[in-house]
């Protein structure tokens, strides 16, 4: 990290000078009033790579470029308070990360299978400084787009010409494997399974793109003819969009499980299309993925085969027929599995009155519809980092505080150890020390401490062992200090409060 990490210590500026003596620990394990508690919500934004929409901006720019947007971006979520970033790193069958099973994207290098000179891990260096910064780092694929429109020329590495018998051309000018193969779904989790293994991510994240939205192919039918005919001789016995959305559930079903073998603390989050189908609820009207993405996304939220759900509610508060309280109260109905359900929000990115007030209204909609688990995801990282006034009333208003992650208890409600926490007064300042055991499994600390009546915190990477803060606040004395820490899962340890005495 390039910021010397004593920077992130607290420090507040004092004027008065006291001294204190450290009393006995006390603690404390149980809830109650007087102990303090961090804010819980999801606050994510899409880095999409596709086309270059937001990094790298542009196709083969030089390795130190690329790196320096990647901390840009990364700073800004951390300034703003955001605590994940969705980076995409499969956009079309490809991979910006080193992999033996895709080539190196062409929106990295400018060439597809080429690799960035001098090498670099794009993935390893996202991981690396988001973990740095406290943000949790979750990776983006497409399960079935083999080649974008935008992607430039075909490698041979590709699997358009690897493997044509498991793709399909698509009259706007895009590749698509056929979701309906098991050679498909057998590459896609192959994936999965090498991201999870090689990499200390923290999510494995789907878009809304499962069988192609029919202008791909001029609003004609996905051509899977072949395919088709292969399951009837076979003796299939479901209907054509039965078989094509059976195909997709086994995939995302499979996909979970694949990762819980691996690292349970993984999240899979799906990000589908809005609305499930016309007339859900009653007053929805619009595009039907059920029927043209074949994608059952209420089957995989009422089964649990995910731990986010982030439908895209790309539409404004008082819009009738896609209205996003509606249709987000409608999606809550349906998780009966009590998983993490954070909307995908997008906003214009002009810095009007109306389009600020939209923003924090569905940001705080959320929170009152959902208290038990808040959180939405900004489409994308664009829409508000271009936009200063917008990013400026965030950090002022409803991310004016750091907030964790939301727990998953499906996953483990098991509390990790608290830290061993001393403290030792420096005359204006206090230092607060701590000792992890089983650190491997933290994720972050924070670190809490009480001015007079009121407490405060600061959330901490796993890398931090130690803060320093002022002995006087406001006129108020530090009276107590309180150390936990928070697993990969979201759990926060028990509290132990030290004190001081005057």
């Amino acid at each position: 990290m390039r910021k010397n990490l004593q920077s992130l210590n607290l420090l507040f500026v004092c004027s008065i000078l006291f001294s204190c003596t450290i009393s006995k620990q006390i603690q404390k394990t149980e809830k109650s009033e007087s102990l303090p508690e961090a804010q819980r919500e999801f606050r994510a934004a899409w880095i999409a790579t596709v086309a270059n929409i937001n990094w790298p901006s542009k196709p083969g720019l030089p390795v130190a470029i690329q790196k320096q947007e990647a901390l840009d971006l990364l700073d800004f979520l951390k300034a703003h308070n955001f605590n994940a970033a969705v980076l995409q790193v499969r956009p079309q069958a490809d991979a910006l990360y080193k992999s033996d099973i895709e080539p190196w994207s062409y929106f990295l290098t400018g060439e597809q299978g080429k690799a960035p000179d001098p090498y670099y891990d794009p993935l390893e260096f996202w991981v690396k400084e988001a973990h740095e910064r406290g943000i949790e780092l979750h990776v983006w694929l497409n399960p079935y787009r083999a080649h974008h429109k935008d992607g430039k020329a075909i490698s041979d590495q590709s699997i358009v010409k690897k493997h044509p018998e498991l793709v399909v051309y698509l009259k706007e000018g895009y590749w698509w494997m056929d979701p309906a193969q098991k050679e498909v779904q057998d590459i896609t989790n192959s994936v999965v399974e090498d991201l999870v293994k090689r990499y200390d991510i923290d999510g494995i994240h789907m878009d809304d793109y499962f069988y192609p939205y029919p202008s791909y192919n001029f609003n004609e039918d996905f051509p899977d003819t072949l395919s088709w005919k292969a399951y009837l001789k076979s003796g299939g016995k479901l209907s054509r969009g039965d078989w094509r959305r059976d195909a997709v559930n086994k995939l995302v079903e499979r996909m979970y499980h694949t990762i819980k073998s691996i690292k349970p603390w993984v999240k899979l989050g799906i990000s589908p299309f809005g609305i499930w189908r016309p007339g859900y609820p009653a007053s929805v009207e619009g595009f039907d993925q059920y029927d043209q993405l074949y994608a059952d996304a209420k089957l995989w939220l009422n089964k649990g085969w995910l731990d986010y759900f982030a439908p895209q509610l790309y539409w404004p508060i008082n819009k009738y027929a896609q209205s996003y309280p509606v249709l987000l109260g409608w999606w809550s109905s349906e998780n009966t599995m009590k998983r993490h359900l954070w909307p995908g929000i997008s906003i214009s990115r002009d810095s009007s009155n109306i389009s600020l007030n939209e923003t924090l209204h569905q940001i705080m909609i959320d929170r009152g519809m959902q208290p038990q688990s808040m959180g939405v995801i900004h489409w994308s990282i664009s829409s508000v980092i271009k936009n200063s006034r917008l990013a400026d009333t965030l950090i002022k208003s409803v991310y004016k505080k750091q907030a964790l992650v939301p727990a998953s208890p499906w996953l483990s409600n098991k509390l990790p150890q608290s830290p061993e926490t001393t403290i030792q007064n420096n005359g204006q300042q206090t230092t607060i020390s701590w000792i992890q055991s089983n650190e491997n499994d933290i994720a972050q600390y924070v670190v809490y401490y009480r001015y007079g009546k009121k407490w405060d915190y600061q959330i901490l990477n796993r890398a931090l062992k130690s803060a320093t803060i002022g002995n006087i606040l406001a006129g108020e004395k530090l009276c107590e200090v309180i150390v936990t820490a928070v697993d990969r899962n979201g759990n926060e340890s028990k509290m132990k409060i030290l004190s001081l005495n005057r």
